[in-house]
């Protein structure tokens, strides 16, 4: 089935359906009209898959994908256009350009943790660049997964885009086929299955993947705001977010102060009783459950600790005086456990995260300007956000993706379109000025080799070839006024 599905929708892309700019238009439109007249489908869907509420839902997941998909409505004319680039002398009078062109066949592959933002938000890319896709979406998140399945044939073309769902078999044999580019959300253990199928076709991939990001508080800042903010960063959709902060580096003098103010927040955001609050999202499902859970045994717990298995159930839980080699610091936690490693300042919070893999996002709290800066020149991650988490995100214009073992490749906005698109290079020459190409010609010599090097050496604007044929004529007007002085000083 999963290759009939791949086969079909490479010929009915091969037909040139999807090359319009306007279908890629009316098709962005309908996806919108999806996620606004069927928002309370997909709210009831994320309510039984996570305990989600509606305004957390509209926060995490709607809001983005409906500025999304009206950014790629409004600019796809400005995004599909040729992109003029600098010429060489040897290619003034030529046609010089970039053209983004259709990938093909695209594989998204979305996670459970959102699962409408990491599906929809790369296919908003793929209508726009022109591409067919197949969405495979987690069978964890199975009542969103079944949702997605039944809406998108009554909104988008459905000989254009399918949804596939299923478990691990049908995931594979997806893999097995032959796809343009695979998008893949989601951890790097799978992620590294996703991308050894993939060589197989040689298909390139995007991989979206996560690790532990760290956030650095540093003694001089606004310990307060920050303990706020980070609060919300970890715990919302119970910790389920893969830039979620991981783990927090501070030093020994000011451990205590942070576990205070994160407990304020705590009772602020979600009252006593947690397990009570509508803004407090559940486990996906028992495996996780218990895998979280056992993050907990070597540690320390200063705040939380209450977990109730029958309703995937663990309080926001900060864990205090946690050391390097815990358990818990050699996995990415993915739930509601916040440790707290101290360390004898930044010198020592730099090595501490160059010393493991590179996260998909960084963390600074910092009112030193010196500070912010040397964890930005010092250390590499996917993203960086300073003075809040997760905030990078919300930001279209700005690339997202990790780096390393966090993941490949960069998605949102524009960079969503040209990450599924092929930038092919066009030059396109008249047969005038032959005269100029003798310079590579046969018989070689030192002369025409030198002249080669001038012309190709020397680059110009991307300007137009009227204005290329301005500048030749001014320096020949330039060139014979020099001969006419030169004529009329040896007569006189």
């Amino acid at each position: 089935m999963e290759k009939q599905v791949a086969d079909g929708l490479r010929e009915v892309f091969q037909s040139g359906r999807s090359r319009p700019l306007q279908y890629r238009k009316q098709q962005l439109r309908a996806l919108l009209r999806l996620i606004t007249e069927r928002q309370e489908d997909i709210e009831q869907a994320l309510k039984q898959d996570l305990n989600r509420n509606t305004y957390n839902t509209s926060l995490f997941e709607l809001i983005s994908i409906e500025n999304d998909i009206k950014l790629a409505e409004s600019e796809l004319g400005d995004w599909a256009a040729p992109r003029p680039v600098k010429k060489n002398l040897n290619s003034a009078l030529d046609d010089v350009y970039i053209k983004p062109e259709p990938l093909g066949v695209v594989l998204i592959i979305g996670t459970w943790n959102y699962p409408w933002a990491m599906i929809l938000q790369p296919l908003v890319g793929a209508i726009a660049a022109g591409n067919a896709a197949v969405l495979k979406p987690s069978e964890l998140s199975e009542h969103s997964a079944r949702l997605m399945k039944e809406l998108l044939p009554l909104y988008l073309d459905k000989e254009m885009y399918q949804v596939v769902t299923g478990g691990v078999a049908e995931t594979q044999e997806l893999l097995k086929q032959r796809f343009d580019h695979i998008f893949y959300t989601g951890s790097s253990t799978v992620g590294k299955l996703v991308m050894e199928a993939a060589a197989h076709h040689l298909t390139p991939v995007t991989l979206e993947l996560g690790g532990k990001s760290p956030c650095y508080i540093d003694k001089n800042c606004d310990i307060a705001v920050a303990c706020r903010r980070i609060t919300w960063g970890k715990f919302a959709n119970c910790g389920q977010t893969c830039i979620a902060p991981d783990y927090i580096l501070c030093e020994p003098s000011i451990q205590d102060r942070i576990v205070e103010e994160i407990q304020k927040t705590l009772l602020e955001f979600y009252q006593k009783d947690p397990k009570s609050s509508p803004d407090y999202c559940r486990i996906i499902n028992t495996r996780h459950f218990d895998r979280v859970l056992a993050l907990m045994n070597e540690c320390t717990i200063a705040l939380g600790g209450e977990s109730d298995r029958s309703q995937c159930f663990i309080a926001p839980t900060v864990l205090k005086d946690v050391l390097p080699h815990f358990k818990i610091m050699q996995e990415e936690i993915f739930g509601p456990l916040l440790p707290i490693v101290t360390v004898n300042g930044l010198n020592e919070a730099i090595h501490f995260i160059n010393a493991r893999e590179k996260p998909l996002a960084l963390y600074v709290f910092s009112s030193d300007k010196t500070v912010i800066k040397r964890m930005l020149t010092e250390t590499s991650s996917g993203g960086v956000t300073v003075n809040d988490v997760l905030m990078h995100y919300t930001v279209d214009s700005l690339p997202f993706g990790g780096v390393g073992n966090s993941g490949m490749g960069r998605y949102h906005g524009r960079h969503t379109f040209d990450q599924l698109s092929h930038h092919r290079a066009c030059l396109i020459k008249s047969f005038a000025m032959e005269g100029l190409n003798d310079a590579r010609y046969p018989p070689l010599t030192a002369a025409r080799l030198r002249k080669a090097k001038f012309f190709m050496q020397h680059r110009m604007c991307s300007c137009s070839g009227i204005c290329v044929w301005a500048i030749i004529a001014t320096l020949l007007a330039i060139g014979l006024l020099v001969a006419l002085i030169v004529v009329l000083t040896v007569l006189i």
